[in-house]
This record gives C-alpha cells, sequence and structure tokens, in this order.
C-alpha cells in the first residue's frame, strides 16, 4: 500500500547538531566528551555504579527502559474508514433508499416477501465483505512496531553500589547505569564506553547505521557534529558485540535511543498513509461518476414529471396540484436502478483476484508480496531508491585480487580472484599455477588459513559466515588456491579441506588479539613437522610493512625489504584502494626466541609476554611480508543488467547507503549508476551534504543515477519525502533497522528476506525472497503487465456499465416499463461480467513492457478519446436492450425471426410508452401467452400485461445485453489495437470466461422467467 508523506518530518530538525533531539530537547554528547566528564554529568564513578536511591531518582525523570506502545486505530475507525470512498457511499445510499423502498412496497401491500429485500442486501454484502478484507490489511500496519521490541535487549549486566548484578532486566537500566558488555551480548541501551578490558571491541551495528562490517569501537571521544557512523566511543541499543569486552556508561533509555527514533519516525509514517495512484483515479472517476448519475437522475425525474406531479394553468399560473406518491417512489427506484447500473459491483472483488494472481506470479520470481495494492504500485514505479549492502552487492565479503611477491624484490604478481559468495567452488583464481604453488604462495595460504578466526558453513543452498566476514573470504580464498603438490597431509577434497589441512600441519598455540594501534592480528603456530615456532601475522598492509625487514620471494629465499621493494608493494596498495579494496596484508617470522619452548602452558616464562597487549608490537617485529589481498563485497552479477533495464523503462535508480563514499562509488562505477568516466562530483553526496544543499529538490531532478553515502535514518526519509512531493512514485529497497521508517514512508517498501530485520520486513510491502535487486526489476515488469490487465478490465466493466445506464435512461426517457431491474443489473455486474473481467487479468505482458516509460501519477485512467468509446458503446447498447423489448411488444418478427409464437398481443408503441394510462384505456385487453412451462393471463387486470407480462421482454432484453457485453470483452483485450492484432485466442480463459457467462446468463434468465 502506498504512503503519504508530503508534510512528514517537516517539523524535524534536520540539521547536523546530534546534540538536539527531535522533540527540541538538550542531549548532552557524551560522544564528544572525555569518561571524567561523561561521569561527572551523570553522577557515577565508574567503579562503584549507581546507588539503589540514585536509580530511582533517574527512574522518575527518564522512566523505563522500553519503547512507547502506540495505540492503533479502533477497529470501528478501520471500519469507518472503508466507507470514504465515492463509489462505496453510492452504493450505500442505493443500498438504504432500496431497502426502504422495498419495506415500504411490502408494508403497503400488506406482504413482505424477502425476494424484495434481495437487491438491498447483496449490496450490502458486497460493501461488507469490503470492509472486511480493507480492515483486515490495514490492522497488520503496527507489527513493524512490535518487530522492533523483538531486538531489544532483555538482560544486562549492571555495577550498581559496587556489586555487580547478572541478569538484570534490560527494562530497569537508567542513564548514568554502568553495563558491561561481552562477546555475543546485544547492547541494551545507548551507551558510552568508559573502558575497555579487552585489546580491542568491535560491535555489528549494520542493521542500525548500513555499514557492512563491524565496527571497533574506542573511548577517545570524537567531534560533537559527528555522524552515527563516527561516533566511535558510542554503542547503540540492538546492536550486538562481536569482539571484546569493556564497561559503558548509559546515556540514553528507551525512546530516548537511536532505535526509539528509528520508532517514532515508523509510528509517524504509519500515520500518513496515502492511496494507490490506481486508487486515486479510481476516487477521481467515483467522484465524476456521482456527478453523472445525479445529472441523469435529474434529467429522469424532469422528463417524467408529468407522471407523478400534474397541474392546471388558471388565469396564468399552475393551481390544482395532483401529486402521485406511488408514481413518486417509482422513480426513486428508477434512481437506485441508475445508481446500480452505473457503478461496477464486480470490480472490487475483480481487483482483489487480479491482484492474488499477480502475487503468486511474483512469488515465482522470489518476490513475496505482503499487501495486495503494493503490486499494481510497483507497475507505476518511478524511483528505485535502493540499498547497496545486500541489495546490490552480496552482503559476502570476497577476495578479487591477490598479490604476491616476484622473483626480484621489486617485483609484484598480481591474481585476479573470480567469485562473490562463501561458496569455494563459486569462481576460480585466473592464471593460477594449480598444483605447482611456490614458496611464497603457500605461506600467504597458510597464514590465510591459520591465522583466522572465521569459519564458513553450508545453510541449504547458502553458504553463511561464522566470524568476520574478512576473515571467512580469507579461508574461501585459501581453498581456492588449494594445495601444492607433494602434500601429503590429507587433501582439499572435503569442506574447507585445504584450510583443515594447513591448520593440521601449523598448530595453534597463542594468539596476539587484533587491537585499532597495531591494526593486526598474529597467531604462534608450532609445525607438526620440525616442532618449531612461528608467528603468521595479517593486517593492514601499511602497518605490517613498518614492522616488515625483509621480504619473502617467489622461491621462497628471504631479501632485505629496501625502499624498490617497499614502493612496489604500496604502487599495487594505492591501485587496489583506489578500486575500493580493503587490503590486508600477510607476513611472517621463524626465529621466536622467547617462544622457542613454549606450548601454551601459563607458567612458561613466555606466557607473561602474551597476557600484556602492550608487548604484541615488539613481538609483531623484523617481519617478513609475503603479500596482501583486496577484499571487498562484490556487486550482484545479475545487477548490471537490472540497472540498464530500468534505464530503458524509464526509471532513476538511486543508490543510498551508510558506507563510506570510495566504496559506494566504485560499486556504482561497476554497476553501471555511474559511467566508468563519468564526472560525479555533483551526483555523489553523503547524506549530511544533501541535509546541507541549498534546493535538494532539485538535485533530486538530475537525470541518471544518484548515490548518497553515510546516509541516516533521517536522510532516507527525507530523500523519500522529497521525491514524492515532486510526484515521483518511490520504491525503497532495504534490510535493517534504520531503512523501517523510509519502508514505511515510501510509496512500496522492499525488504530482504535472507539478510532482512523482522523490522524492515514487517515495515514492507514486499520481501525479496534471494535479496537481488534484479527481483525488484523483474517485479516492475510484472507490476506494469498486472497494471495494463486491470486497465483493461476497468475499461471492460466501465463502458459495459455505461450500456446499462444508457438503457435505464432511455426506459426513463421514452416513458416505456422497466427493461431491466436492479437485481438483474446486479446479476450482470456481479456473475456474468465477473469471470470476463477476471479473465482479462491473464492478458499476456507487452513484449515491450519495460521498453516504456512508467506512466505518470497523474495520467488520467480514463482519457478524453476513450470516454468517447465508452460513450459510443454505452448508446448502442442502450439503443440496443431497449429496441428489443419495445421490439416484442410491437412486432410479429424481427429480422426473419417470429417473436408471435408464445400468443402474445401486440401494443403499439404510442400505448407502450404511456401504460401508465392503461387503466383509461377502452377496450383494452391481451391474449395469455406462455413463457417456458408458465402461462401468463391478464383476465382481470390487463394493464397488469406491462407489469408481469413483461417478463420475457425482459429476458430478451436481458440476453442481448449480455451478448454484447461478451463481445464487448474482446474489445478489451487491447486499449489501442484490433481484433487482428490481438485475436481472442492470445488469451484462451477469456474464451472460456465468455461461454461460462453465457451458461450463468442462461440460468439467470430462467431464473427471471
Amino acid at each position: 500500500m502506498g504512503k503519504g508523506g508530503q508534510d512528514y518530518g517537516k517539523g524535524e530538525d534536520l540539521g547536523t547538531n546530534s546534540s538536539i533531539s527531535s522533540s527540541g530537547v538538550d542531549v548532552f554528547p557524551a560522544w564528544a566528551k572525555d569518561v571524567n566528564e561523561c561521569e561527572e554529568k551523570y553522577q557515577v564513578n565508574r567503579e562503584f555504579g549507581l546507588s539503589a536511591d540514585g536509580v530511582e531518582k533517574k527512574r522518575q525523570i527518564y522512566g523505563w527502559n522500553e519503547l512507547d506502545k502506540h495505540e492503533g486505530p479502533s477497529i470501528l475507525k478501520l471500519i469507518l474508514d472503508q466507507f470514504n470512498d465515492t463509489l462505496v457511499r453510492i452504493l450505500l445510499a442505493a443500498a438504504v433508499i432500496s431497502f426502504v423502498l422495498a419495506w415500504y412496497d411490502g408494508d403497503e401491500g400488506g406482504e413482505m416477501e424477502i425476494t424484495a429485500f434481495v437487491e438491498p442486501l447483496v449490496i450490502f454484502l458486497i460493501l461488507i465483505v469490503n470492509a472486511i478484507v480493507g480492515v483486515w490489511q490495514e490492522n497488520n500496519a503496527e507489527k513493524a512496531l512490535e518487530a522492533l521490541k523483538e531486538i531489544q535487549s532483555q538482560q544486562a549486566t549492571v555495577l550498581r553500589d559496587g556489586r555487580k548484578i547478572t541478569n538484570l532486566p534490560a527494562r530497569e537500566l537508567v542513564p548514568g547505569d554502568i553495563v558491561e558488555l561481552r562477546v555475543g551480548d546485544k547492547v541494551p541501551a545507548d551507551m558510552r564506553v568508559v573502558t575497555l578490558i579487552s585489546s580491542t571491541l568491535r560491535v555489528e551495528q549494520g542493521s542500525l547505521t548500513g555499514e557492512s562490517e563491524a565496527v571497533s569501537k574506542t573511548t577517545k571521544p570524537v567531534p560533537e557534529d559527528t555522524d552515527i557512523q563516527g561516533k566511535k566511543c558510542m554503542v547503540f541499543a540492538g546492536t550486538t558485540v562481536v569482539n571484546g569486552n569493556c564497561f559503558c556508561l548509559v546515556t540514553q533509555t528507551g525512546m530516548g535511543t537511536e532505535i526509539g527514533k528509528v520508532h517514532s519516525q515508523i509510528h509517524e509514517a504509519s500515520q500518513s498513509e496515502d492511496d494507490t495512484p490506481l486508487k486515486k483515479k479510481l476516487n477521481e472517476f467515483g467522484e465524476a461518476l456521482t456527478a453523472i448519475i445525479g445529472v441523469i437522475c435529474l434529467l429522469v425525474w424532469l422528463i417524467n414529471l408529468k407522471y407523478f406531479l400534474t397541474w392546471e394553468y388558471v388565469n396564468g399560473w399552475p393551481t390544482n396540484f395532483k401529486f402521485s406518491f406511488e408514481k413518486c417512489t417509482y422513480y426513486f427506484e428508477i434512481a437506485v436502478a441508475l445508481a446500480v447500473a452505473a457503478i461496477p459491483e464486480g470490480l472490487p472483488a475483480v481487483i482483489t483476484t487480479c491482484l492474488a494472481l499477480g502475487t503468486r506470479k511474483m512469488a515465482q520470481k522470489n518476490a513475496l508480496v505482503r499487501k495486495l495494492p503494493s503490486v499494481e504500485t510497483l507497475g507505476c514505479t518511478t524511483v528505485i531508491c535502493s540499498d547497496k549492502t545486500g541489495t546490490l552487492t552480496t552482503n559476502q565479503m570476497a577476495v578479487a585480487k591477490l598479490v604476491a611477491m616476484g622473483s626480484r624484490p621489486s617485483a609484484v604478481r598480481t591474481f585476479d580472484v573470480d567469485g562473490t559468495t562463501y561458496n569455494p567452488l563459486d569462481g576460480k583464481i585466473q592464471d593460477w599455477p594449480v598444483g605447482r604453488m611456490d614458496a611464497n604462495l603457500q605461506m600467504i595460504a597458510k597464514i590465510g588459513a591459520v591465522c583466522n578466526d572465521a569459519s564458513v558453513e553450508q545453510s541449504g543452498n547458502h553458504f553463511v559466515a561464522s566470524g568476520l566476514p574478512t576473515e571467512a573470504a580469507l579461508k574461501v580464498m585459501v581453498e581456492k588456491m588449494g594445495l601444492p603438490d607433494g602434500l601429503d597431509f590429507g587433501t582439499c577434497s572435503g569442506f574447507l579441506g585445504c584450510c583443515q589441512t594447513w591448520s593440521k600441519l601449523e598448530r595453534r598455540i597463542a594468539t596476539l588479539e587484533f587491537d585499532r594501534d597495531r591494526k593486526s592480528m598474529g597467531v604462534i603456530v608450532s609445525s607438526s613437522s620440525s616442532g618449531g615456532k612461528s608467528l603468521l601475522v595479517k593486517g593492514a598492509v601499511e602497518n605490517l610493512l613498518e614492522r616488515s625487514s625483509f621480504v619473502q620471494l617467489l622461491d621462497g629465499s628471504i631479501v632485505e625489504l629496501d625502499q624498490s621493494s617497499r614502493d612496489a608493494i604500496l604502487e599495487s596498495l594505492q591501485k587496489m584502494s583506489s578500486s575500493a579494496l580493503r587490503c590486508l596484508g600477510f607476513a611472517y617470522k621463524d626465529n621466536l626466541v622467547e617462544f622457542a619452548t613454549y606450548n601454551g602452558d601459563e607458567d612458561h616464562p613466555a606466557h607473561q609476554l602474551l597476557l600484556n597487549p602492550s608487548n604484541y608490537s615488539s613481538i609483531e617485529s623484523n617481519l617478513i611480508f609475503v603479500g596482501f589481498a583486496g577484499l571487498r563485497d562484490p556487486p550482484r552479477k545479475e545487477v548490471r543488467q537490472a540497472i540498464e533495464d530500468c534505464r530503458a523503462a524509464g526509471i532513476r535508480v538511486m543508490v543510498i547507503t551508510g558506507d563510506n563514499k570510495n566504496t559506494a562509488e566504485a560499486i556504482c562505477r561497476e554497476i553501471g549508476v555511474f559511467g566508468p568516466d563519468e564526472d560525479i562530483s555533483s551526483r555523489s553526496l553523503t547524506g549530511r551534504d544533501f541535509m546541507d544543499h541549498s534546493d535538494p529538490k532539485s538535485h533530486l531532478r538530475q537525470t541518471g543515477g544518484l548515490l548518497f553515502s553515510r546516509a541516516e535514518p533521517r536522510h532516507k526519509q527525507e530523500i523519500v519525502r522529497f521525491l514524492k512531493e515532486d510526484g515521483e512514485v518511490v520504491a525503497m529497497t532495504g534490510d535493517g533497522v534504520n531503512d523501517a521508517p523510509a519502508l514505511k514512508l515510501a510509496d512500496i517498501g522492499i525488504a530482504m528476506g535472507i539478510a532482512g530485520t523482522e523490522v524492515a520486513k514487517e515495515a514492507s510491502d514486499m520481501v525479496l525472497a534471494d535479496d537481488n535487486f534484479s527481483t525488484i526489476v523483474a517485479a516492475v515488469g510484472e507490476g506494469r503487465s498486472i497494471y495494463n490487465n486491470m486497465k483493461a478490465f476497468i475499461r471492460y466493466m466501465i463502458s459495459s456499465n455505461i450500456g446499462e445506464v444508457a438503457c435505464i435512461f432511455f426506459t426513463a426517457a421514452l416513458g416505456i416499463p422497466e427493461g431491466l431491474i436492479p437485481v438483474q443489473l446486479l446479476w450482470v455486474n456481479l456473475v456474468t461480467d465477473g469471470p470476463p473481467a477476471t479473465a482479462l487479468g491473464f492478458n499476456p505482458p507487452d513484449k515491450d513492457v519495460m521498453k516504456k516509460p512508467p506512466r505518470r501519477s497523474d495520467d488520467s485512467l480514463i482519457s478524453p478519446w476513450i470516454l468517447f468509446r465508452y460513450l459510443v458503446i454505452g448508446m448502442y447498447v442502450g439503443i440496443a436492450t431497449v429496441g428489443i423489448f419495445i421490439i416484442w411488444y410491437t412486432h410479429h418478427s424481427f429480422l426473419g425471426i417470429d417473436l408471435s409464437g408464445d400468443g402474445h398481443s401486440l401494443v403499439t408503441y404510442t400505448q407502450l410508452a404511456n401504460w401508465g394510462q392503461c387503466r383509461s384505456w377502452e377496450g383494452f385487453h391481451v391474449s395469455p401467452f406462455k413463457a417456458g412451462s408458465q402461462e401468463f393471463r391478464f383476465d382481470d387486470n390487463p394493464c397488469d400485461y406491462f407489469q408481469t407480462g413483461k417478463v420475457k421482454a425482459m429476458t430478451l432484453s436481458l440476453s442481448v445485453l449480455v451478448a454484447i457485453e461478451m463481445f464487448n470483452s474482446l474489445n478489451a483485450l487491447s486499449e489501442d489495437g484490433s481484433l487482428l492484432t490481438m485475436p481472442p485466442w492470445v488469451n484462451p480463459y477469456l474464451l472460456v470466461a465468455i461461454c461460462a457467462s453465457g451458461y450463468f446468463d442462461r440460468r439467470g434468465s430462467q431464473a427471471c422467467g
């Protein structure tokens, strides 16, 4: 379902000063203050924690650490909202009037038959079913807020009154609490890091900030105007600790946290929902239809005024007024018939059926539709705002290039590594010496496999990383490298078999943990063959070079790392870094004097060196550099073609990511959002730069692709809001908590099914089962096809209804008896027209459906030319239907067909047009006739010939109406093409539906007869 948002967010503070909350209350910028200032502000000592009294006082001020519970709209309001529709209101008025007239007729006649109430009851049933479906859809709107609460931490380890309290309910935390975090903990509130217990602390916060890697945290303050990604001394509620141990000071709880702000934004976005483009067009049509019905009803009353209101002129003035209430109610019934004829009652059911069929087709293409109207909205999408990580890319780190040393100190070798996933069989290394790995390549493989804490597991058809994604990618690279000939200690036949082989050859006995100062990780290993100890190190290339004194060449020989070698390595590093590759270097050291006899024993003297992380830099000195690898989160293979398809379809693609600018620009160039040499200085902005732009709307109006990096949730929302204000139909993709508000606000929110959080899924209209951008493009094509088919059956149903209106109007204008009663019109609209209209939803898509520009949101559903065609069709339907009715009463035969076989009496057209004066005709009598097995006699009341005696004429009118409408359904196959270019057999379902409608018409005619 589409969302509004024209006024959404305008009241927010959209500047960069993060120390002001959205409510305008000052927020203490703990990230910009040192630890002592924070302790002073929150009146707490990190060694003691808050006192019990202090906790209670703060709870009185800040409340519980939980998200607000927003009351959704009441069921009564949801039900009333379903009647906020022009067509529905007309139907409701028609049903009420019909019910009152049926009650009045029964009361006057002394007998109340249930058949008199069939018409209002059927209309009421249609309205009730429509309301139930609408309430069911809208009642799911608040589920995103419930899913958001699920990602909150339930317990926390807290220091209070000098005692450590484990498993304290997280809702009891208050600002100032000292909380301990360990690996695997979910952060319970927004907190300032005050003490690192381990040498390093890493937090996975991508679902909140959009970053593709775990972020290292520190205790050092940062500038006050830093964006959320740059707040390295803060941890945020709902994120997860993946490495390290620390103590933190709670700064914000509940709705004051970053996740609380997301909660508020989701709720605000859900309050401003707008109609889909098609619903708007149908509402516009309904308003026009209301005016048309009103004019026609007025004309009918004016034309027939003489039948229920008469007067005489005396001295030029009207007098002696006579009013016939019976005749007046009859023309009320005519008005009801007009309303029933004008409104396509079956349209809601047919639209729902067509959308449901569309969801099945999309599900086959891995697009799972959660809200039916989003199927149609997809077809008019003009802008796709896509997240980068996980949508345009695989969200799986992969090695793209491997640099090894050559035969000379100043020579390096570069290998291209194929593959975009954690599947070891996905791709290979180009120009790789299979089975003939030299000593240098063997050392790279050994370090990549052993100096590594990650693992890769197979889950169904997917391969999932456990641990750091970069380390998992290195293990996959090792598998692609294989093992050298002559290595008999196992083979690579098993899953991660090569890594397991290297781990058996080099047993780990100690780990030098990564820290952000030396930017490296090391492991001490013991060779299974010689028992000798070695140090294997991986880390930032520049840092390893600073601590390296030697370099290993291709043949395994060790030479001094001179300036020429250093320049060659740094030149290759610069090329890879400019391509947005993250580079990890490899080095080792053999002569470990202190660890020669160390085997992991805690009593060994060397063990004391490992307990103090400040010793790691000296241990990792005089290293032998062997090479480095360039890693990235690679783009999906299908994305480039999908971007081209979007361009051909007139859809603009905007990439909005929380990742850094250089990486995002490199990916956008690779997938075709930007050209390889295009100047993108005006097309690539950070989220903050965009918000500071003097005219952000003009920036968004640029043709071609746009990129927004380091984007926060509020930036995404503003981009969506500006686009919608410009009349664009916006599809927004996302997978994280930070994406949920924008997903809610967009016309169609699209969440990732594999990597997406439950919050994003519940806020979305559609979920991608394969997390693939190309699936969105395929779904847009399907949405366009569905919309075209919906236009086809709307054309068919509305043109048929215009014919029915013409029939009722001609009947009233000519003064003849009703040829069709409202119940028959309901039967035609619901039962007879339903199957062909539904079958038109199966029309095959146009071959060039994705080569046409998207329809504009202000495009009319019915153009003047189409309306003229409808009126022409309506005229001949009305003439034919009324004509056959008149012919039965006035002619023996028509076009050679004998109509007098049943023995009915003929009357003149004048008599038929003045049938209301029948009682004044002298000598008028009619013969009895048969209709089926039933005989009609009029001995007591000859004038009843124009009421109960019209059953056969009505049946002929109904049959002619249905026959013309069946041919009209063939006319609706194409808006512009003829039956020669679009023959009936392109949609065999339509032919079957026409036969079914013919059968229903026959049964209905028998019932009437």
